[in-house]
């Protein structure tokens, strides 16, 4: 596997380095103590087109290549994980399965909205009482007389929630189980949609995050994704065949992130009258990170390389979220014992690095749902 960028990939890897060192790292941390919305980045994303860069090309997006997007989602999980969070649920999660699964009519109607970024998207999956186990949701969609659907549901921990302009939400039209699900793309203006904002998050603080509430959502036939029922979870998979992606990606901006961090640290600052990154056993937080770097971001660009050859990728996804969202956890911990008791403290950004990294392994699938998921694929026999 050819793991070097074309000339266009490394344009695109400059830009948004650029972009994100002027406009989302000076920020990252204010935002983050006040638990305030990165708004002059999402300002940006829609300036500089980065928040439409996958959809396809005729219906107004940049048509990017998909390790074009993971060097886009990676120099934005360097800036700052929140920001990195819109695009990757915007693009990743509903963009990219609105144009694998959606009707003609669907992808006329919503892409070029999403590709300008006049209209953000979440995603509407998990609910309280289903997360790994989302086969078995209980919101349901009631197909009336005149063809619509009545929803009723619930979603928790929704990011974009109560920014998005549509929602792709995931719920029961049949019988019991994944068979049963289908997928909506339901506009968040509709009478009887409610967002409510969750605050108090360890990490992730200014990213806005949701519970959605669908309280007899009434839709069109024409909202049905796909036109067709009972492919709800063969879309929330593929979706997160692409989430996951993108996660290791941002857990590998994270890493990158942090090293740089250290290396700038303790190159600076003296103890025993020497620097820091003297010592002996310092290096060696060092050099294990910049190892586990090189690791996550070579197992998500191979997950986009299989992608780009029309491969599955699934798999590959799977294992590069499991191993890069653990390693940015690693990662995040070496910071912070690099800085010493300075790492502690909110002025410096190990703790946010580490707050932010640990919520990755556990949405889009847990670390030990990425464990099931390797294992059965390698066995054939399914230990859900």
């Amino acid at each position: 596997m050819d793991m070097s960028l074309t000339p266009d990939q490394d344009a695109v890897r400059k830009a948004v380095k650029e972009w994100v060192d002027d406009v989302v790292v000076p920020r990252a941390l204010s935002n983050d103590r006040e638990e305030r919305f990165p708004q002059e980045a999402l300002d940006g994303l829609k300036q500089t087109g980065f928040i439409g860069m996958t959809i396809p090309e005729e219906y107004g997006g940049g048509g990017a290549d998909p390790i074009s997007y993971l060097l886009l989602i990676e120099e934005l999980g360097r800036g700052d994980a929140n920001v990195r969070s819109i695009v990757s649920v915007h693009l990743g999660l509903v963009a990219g399965v609105i144009a694998r699964m959606g009707t003609e009519e669907q992808k006329q109607r919503w892409l070029p909205q999403m590709a300008t970024g006049d209209v953000l998207a979440c995603f509407g999956l998990t609910e309280p009482d289903f997360g790994s186990d989302a086969g078995n949701l209980a919101g349901t969609a009631v197909r009336q007389d005149d063809g619509s659907y009545k929803i009723n549901c619930r979603k928790i921990f929704i990011t974009n929630g109560s920014i998005a302009g549509l929602a792709l939400i995931m719920a029961r039209t049949g019988g019991p189980g994944g068979k049963g699900v289908s997928a909506f793309l339901v506009p968040t203006d509709t009478p009887g949609f409610q967002a409510n904002k969750i605050h108090g998050k360890l990490g992730l603080r200014s990213c806005d995050t949701a519970e959605l509430v669908l309280d007899d959502v009434v839709v069109g036939e024409d909202a049905l994704l796909g036109g067709v029922e009972g492919t709800g979870m063969k879309a929330a998979m593929s979706a997160l065949g692409d989430g996951r992606m993108s996660i290791a990606a941002s857990c590998t901006g994270i890493i990158q992130a942090c090293l740089d961090s250290m290396i700038t640290y303790t190159t600076q600052r003296e103890q025993f009258g020497k620097k820091i990154a003297a010592h002996q056993l310092v290096q060696e937080l060092i050099s294990d990170t910049a190892v586990l770097l090189d690791a996550s971001r070579l197992m998500a660009w191979r997950a986009g390389h299989l992608k780009a050859k029309g491969e599955d990728y699934a798999l590959a996804s799977s294992k590069a979220k499991l191993f890069a969202t653990e390693a940015s956890v690693t990662a995040a911990n070496n910071c912070i014992q690099a800085y010493g008791g300075y790492g502690y403290v909110d002025e410096y950004p190990g703790g946010k690095y580490l707050r932010d990294a640990r919520v990755t392994t556990l949405y889009e699938g847990t670390s030990q749902i990425q464990k099931l998921i390797i294992g059965r694929a390698l066995t054939g026999i399914n230990a859900f």
